[in-house]
């Protein structure tokens, strides 16, 4: 006999974490663009601003079904943290990219692309692990891999930090690349933030 309920779970909320985080893999692509343009190619940014746009509506999406929706696929809370996260990587990535035009800087500092190399990897993970989400199959090698690129990502952007600090005499110049570089560095700390919420919910629901 067929088993079935009669009150559905709503799965459209795998689909929208996807469809994020293939949002967010685009995203970071365009900012390792930027940087791979000398000046970096400021009018990316506006290409952006529409990413981080569409993240928003995402969420929006998200919350407004998950207000609608009796029952969930995941804990309720899990939905809204998870989706809070991974807007969160986009915000991350936009600040970076959107200070690159505003500060208009002139030529790469060492660093930075390195960071945005390990951003465009970290969000890959991120992407391959809402595709494993729903089966909770092959996640946690997402999360694994998303927890080590963050330990690069912190050795590395202190590295770039002391060598900023060494190198360049222009007062103006550390204080714009600090900001740029601590930016990288935080996007792949909210990649990291998602890796903990997918963990968490591989953890719980096993």
């Amino acid at each position: 006999m067929a088993r079935f309920s009669l009150i559905p779970r709503e799965h459209k909320f795998f689909e929208d974490f996807i469809a994020m985080a293939s949002e967010i893999r685009v995203g970071a692509r365009v900012l390792d663009e930027m940087l791979s343009e000398q000046p970096p190619a400021w009018h990316r940014a506006d290409d952006l601003k529409d990413i981080e746009h569409k993240c928003d509506h995402l969420t929006h999406e998200i919350l407004k079904r998950l207000n609608l929706t009796f029952v969930t696929p995941l804990d309720r809370e899990d939905i809204y943290v998870l989706a809070r996260a991974l807007d969160d990587v986009m915000d991350a990535i936009d600040a970076a990219g959107g200070y690159l035009r505003l500060y208009k800087v002139m030529s790469d500092r060492p660093g930075a692309r390195e960071l945005s190399a390990i951003i465009v990897q970290s969000t890959e993970e991120i992407h391959r692990g809402m595709q494993q989400l729903e089966k909770r199959d092959g996640v946690m090698k997402s999360v694994v891999e998303i927890n080590r690129l963050e330990n690069e990502a912190d050795q590395l952007h202190s590295a770039s930090i002391g060598r900023l600090f060494e190198q360049e005499t222009n007062a103006l110049e550390v204080i714009k690349w600090k900001e740029i570089l601590n930016l990288l560095e935080e996007a792949t700390d909210r990649c990291e933030d998602v890796a903990n919420v997918l963990e968490s919910v591989v953890v719980k629901y096993a």
